[in-house]
C-alpha cells in the first residue's frame, strides 16, 4: 500500500550529515574552481525545451523531463546537464572576446538513473573552459579536476585518457568513412567501448577485412605507455591519429610531473561521448569504484548553435 510521503524512486530527502557534506564537498570545488580563476554562474533549472536540448544538447533528449508553461504554452525542460546551458552563457550574454573561465554547481534532474544506487536528482559541479584551443588548455581542465578530487580527501586516484579523433582518423585513414551507415556506426562504437572484437570483426568484414583487424585491435588498446606505441604499429598514420597520440603522450608527462601519486593511463577504446567530444576527453575512477567520478574532455562544437563557435574544454561531476 502506498503512502502519500513516499517520494518517487531514486529521489531522496537529504538528511542534515549528508547535506552537510555535500555542502562542505560543494565549497571545496567552488573554491578550487575560483582559485584557478573561473567565475561562478547559475544558469535556470528550466529552458525552453528547443534552446534545451539544441545542439550537442540533443543528446540529452531521453534524460529529460518535459512540461507545459502555463503562461506562455510552449515546452519547457528541465535540465538534465548544464554545459549546454553554459554554452549559451558564454555565447549570447556575455559574448567576450579572449579566454573565458566558467563554472557552475546546481541539482541537475534525469528522467532515468545512471546506476542502480544513484539519484535522478544529483548536483552536478562543472568548469568550462571557452576561447582557447591549445593543449595547454585541457591541461589545465585536467589538473583543476584532479585537484578538486584530491582536495574532497579521494584517494587512489586512476586518470583515462582518450581522444576521439583516433577512431575518426583511423575511418578516414583506411577509407571506410563513408562506407558505413549510421546504425553501422553505432553498433560499431557500442562494439569498441564494450572491447568486443568479435562483433568488430563481424560488423566489418563484409566492408573491409584489414578495416576488421585493425578496429579489432583498437580494443585492445588500453593499459599504460605501451598502448601509444602499439596505437603507433597497428593504427593508419593518419595526420588525426598522430596528432592525438602526440597530445595525449604530451599530457600524460606532464600530468605526472604534477600528480605524481596519480596512475596515469589510456584507454583509446573509450568512446563514451564520442558524438559530443571533439578531441582529448578523460574519466577519472578511485580505487575500488567500477564507475569514472567524473568525465570531460574538448568539445569545440558546443557554441555552434547559439551561433558562436569557438575552442571549449571542461570536464562535469555529479
Amino acid at each position: 500500500m502506498s503512502s502519500a510521503w513516499l517520494l518517487p524512486e531514486h529521489i531522496a530527502d537529504v538528511l542534515p550529515a549528508q547535506a552537510r557534506r555535500l555542502e562542505e564537498l560543494r565549497r571545496v570545488w567552488l573554491d578550487a574552481a575560483r582559485g584557478c580563476g573561473y567565475e561562478l554562474v547559475m544558469p535556470p533549472l528550466l529552458e525552453h525545451i528547443e534552446s534545451l536540448l539544441s545542439g550537442i544538447g540533443h543528446a540529452l533528449d531521453l534524460k529529460t523531463f518535459k512540461l507545459v508553461d502555463q503562461l506562455s504554452g510552449r515546452t519547457l525542460g528541465v535540465r538534465a546537464d548544464s554545459t549546454p546551458q553554459v554554452a549559451r552563457i558564454d555565447a549570447h550574454l556575455l559574448n567576450r572576446v579572449g579566454v573565458t573561465r566558467l563554472c557552475y554547481c546546481g541539482p541537475v534532474l534525469h528522467t532515468r538513473p545512471a546506476g542502480p544506487h544513484a539519484s535522478r536528482e544529483p548536483l552536478q559541479f562543472g568548469a568550462e573552459l571557452f576561447g582557447h584551443a591549445g593543449i595547454e588548455a585541457d591541461l589545465e581542465v585536467q589538473e583543476l579536476a584532479l585537484e578538486g578530487l584530491q582536495a574532497t580527501g579521494v584517494k587512489g586516484l586512476v586518470f583515462d585518457l582518450s581522444d576521439v579523433r583516433v577512431l575518426d582518423g583511423v575511418l578516414l585513414g583506411l577509407g571506410v568513412a563513408d562506407r558505413l551507415t549510421s546504425s553501422m556506426k553505432g553498433e560499431l562504437l557500442a562494439a569498441i567501448a564494450a572491447k568486443d572484437a568479435a562483433t568488430v570483426r563481424e560488423l566489418l568484414a563484409p566492408v573491409s577485412s584489414a578495416a576488421a583487424e585493425t578496429f579489432a585491435s583498437l580494443t585492445t588498446l588500453y593499459g599504460s605507455d605501451d598502448v601509444l606505441s602499439r596505437a603507433r604499429e597497428v593504427l593508419p598514420a593518419h595526420p588525426l591519429v598522430t596528432q592525438a597520440l602526440s597530445e595525449l603522450e604530451w599530457l600524460a608527462r606532464h600530468l605526472r610531473q604534477a600528480h605524481p601519486d596519480v596512475r596515469v593511463g589510456f584507454d583509446l577504446s573509450d568512446l563514451s561521448g564520442y558524438a559530443y567530444y571533439s578531441g582529448t576527453r578523460f574519466a577519472v575512477y578511485a580505487q575500488g569504484c567500477s564507475h569514472a567520478l567524473l568525465r570531460g574532455g574538448r568539445y569545440d562544437e558546443v557554441g555552434a548553435i547559439f551561433g558562436r563557435r569557438r575552442p571549449a574544454v571542461g570536464f562535469s561531476l555529479d
